[in-house]
């Protein structure tokens, strides 16, 4: 059975991350444009499976979003690459011991940004 109503609701959080992205990369804020970009991806994927009728999701990972959704359809398959480069935002972000000597500020630029 389809989860419709739960799918629509993180597809219409996922476009609200999208935003936040375009407002924080047209304000010179990098590295949560990147990050945000990763949670618009996770949501869309998460909004995807729930209207597969899945009920629950416990992952954030892009990369094995997009490889549950590629049972559903082979498509998925060719964005893992991209998956692996979004989920490097969540991980930075959530963990700031990769960046032991500044701020995640001074690690992403606008290339990155646009990137994600």
């Amino acid at each position: 059975m389809r989860n419709v109503t739960e799918g629509l609701r993180w597809l219409d959080q996922a476009e609200a991350d999208v935003k936040t992205a375009r407002d924080c990369l047209e304000d010179g804020n990098y590295y949560a444009s990147a990050f945000f970009s990763q949670q618009a991806t996770e949501k869309a994927l998460k909004g995807f499976l729930y209207f597969q009728g899945y009920r629950a999701i416990i992952t954030y990972s892009v990369t094995e979003l997009l490889e549950e959704c590629s049972e559903f359809g082979k498509e998925f398959k060719q964005f893992v690459d991209y998956g692996k480069e979004l989920d490097r935002h969540y991980i930075v972000q959530d963990i700031l011991t990769f960046t032991p000597q500044g701020h995640l500020i001074k690690f992403y630029t606008e290339e990155v940004a646009k990137s994600a």
